[in-house]
């Protein structure tokens, strides 16, 4: 039997994970795939932190210097773990260059630098694969690129990160405040001490990213993604979309609006709660992918965590050693057909923030006396906004009340200018609350 020689970079919750479970399902996997992985050099840092058997066994394959892996002759294929946009990005560039495929989880990377690496993959001959860099353990790579080949998707979106699903969970179901839940996150080990990078957005825009890139057939510059988080979320506001019949999750959107032409976007949106990922809660993710030829397909699972990533990346490390196999065994002369990667080397088109058209939630606080929704009304009016529902909730002690708005479709534009006149009204007293609203009934 075939064994295929395996370079692993980073040493982690999920590099060690894929060792310890490629090691405890070799026989398994031989069996299945006809080849026999084997990691023969392990580039880290440190293991000394973790004991245990397949720790042990790791160590004595350890070696310090990342460029060993590109060199080795023995090494075969590259399983990039280290995270990050600077190391990880020079070892996969060179280990492209040297021929040799990578299989990867870096999702900034891939959203950040996409474009290039690419590029260097089909220039040498070496493909990519990225099944874990997006919603963990869930095969949404793979379905994309591979099972629902022969559709044109039209609309992809979904929860894709957990730290944000568990906290608006908890501010959904138990009524806790954004900083509790927060708290909770991290004391579950579900945040970061640092949570910037998950409850800012920018975790869920690397994954929109890398998805959009599959959706339009190009790759989509990260720097063009509109990205929302969920720091100012507050239950009042979870309390009045419940009133009005929706569910607030943070989403990542992409619709396709033709060849290379894309829009994508992430930030926290009201969904109907018939919708079924308004009961997706805690840190699973689900995805909906509406695909030109068989409708509608859901894809819901574990989101993050070492063996639910690691699963993810062994099945590319596999389909990568059966790369690996048929090019040492093909005809000479008779070139290896590319495994599908989905996503071209050109750029594709993000459409622009201001163009976006949904229906938007907004929660003003304003002065008690008549006229002011008049006032309010005439100047969304005067911007081609229409308003569907109005909910001026009694028992409010004071001047200042709650003046709940929901709209018909509108340009993000439109909207951002009928604010910046609603702000200077003098009636408002509070800064406006503003949530996307979305049905995707089309």
């Amino acid at each position: 039997m075939r064994t295929v020689h395996i370079g692993l970079a980073g040493f982690g919750t999920v590099g060690s994970a894929v060792f310890r479970n490629l090691q405890s399902n070799a026989e398994l996997l031989a069996r299945r795939c006809g080849m026999r992985p084997e990691i023969v050099a392990i580039a880290a840092k440190n293991l000394s932190s973790r004991a245990g058997g397949a720790e042990r066994a790791a160590a004595r394959l350890l070696v310090r210097d990342l460029d060993v892996l590109v060199a080795d002759s023995r090494v075969e294929l590259i399983v990039e773990l280290i995270g990050g946009c600077g190391v990880a990005r020079r070892l996969i560039l060179s280990s492209l260059r040297a021929g040799k495929p990578v299989v990867t989880a870096n999702k900034a990377l891939l959203a950040e630098h996409g474009r290039e690496i690419f590029i260097e993959s089909r220039r040498h001959g070496a493909p990519v694969w990225f099944e874990a860099s997006v919603a963990g353990g869930i095969p949404l790579i793979q379905a994309l690129r591979e099972g629902l080949v022969a559709n044109r998707f039209r609309l992809l979106y979904g929860i894709v990160n957990g730290t944000c699903n568990y906290i608006l969970s908890r501010m959904t179901l138990e009524g806790a405040g954004f900083e509790e839940a927060l708290r909770e996150a991290q004391a579950q080990g579900f945040a970061e001490a640092d949570p910037t990078f998950d409850i800012d957005g920018y975790d869920a825009a690397h994954k929109a990213t890398v998805l959009a890139s599959l959706v339009a057939g190009g790759c989509v510059n990260f720097r063009k993604v509109p990205v929302e988080g969920i720091r100012h979320i507050t239950v009042e506001d979870i309390r009045f979309a419940q009133r009005l019949g929706y569910a607030l999750k943070l989403l990542a959107i992409i619709r396709s609006l033709g060849p290379n032409h894309v829009e994508v976007r992430v930030h926290p949106t009201l969904i109907p709660v018939t919708n079924r990922l308004a009961s997706i809660h805690g840190v699973t993710n689900a995805v909906m992918v509406r695909g030109s030829v068989v409708g509608d397909v859901e894809f819901s699972g574990p989101g993050a965590g070492g063996d639910a990533t690691s699963s993810a990346v062994i099945s590319d490390l596999m389909e990568a050693a059966r790369h690996v196999v048929l090019q040492k065994e093909r005809v000479k002369g008779a070139p290896l057909p590319q495994p599908p990667s989905a996503v071209g080397s050109v750029a594709s088109r993000v459409a622009p923030a201001e163009s976006i058209v949904s229906r938007y939630y907004l929660r003003l606080g304003v002065l008690d006396r008549p006229g002011v929704l008049a006032r309010i009304a005439s100047i969304l009016g005067a911007a081609k906004i229409g308003i569907s529902s109005v909910l001026q909730p009694e028992g409010h002690e004071g001047r200042v009340v709650p003046l709940i708005l929901m709209t018909h479709d509108a340009r993000h534009g439109a909207m951002l200018g009928a604010l910046a006149r609603i702000r200077r009204l003098p009636v408002v007293k509070s800064r406006p609350v503003v949530l996307r609203v979305e049905t995707f009934e089309s």
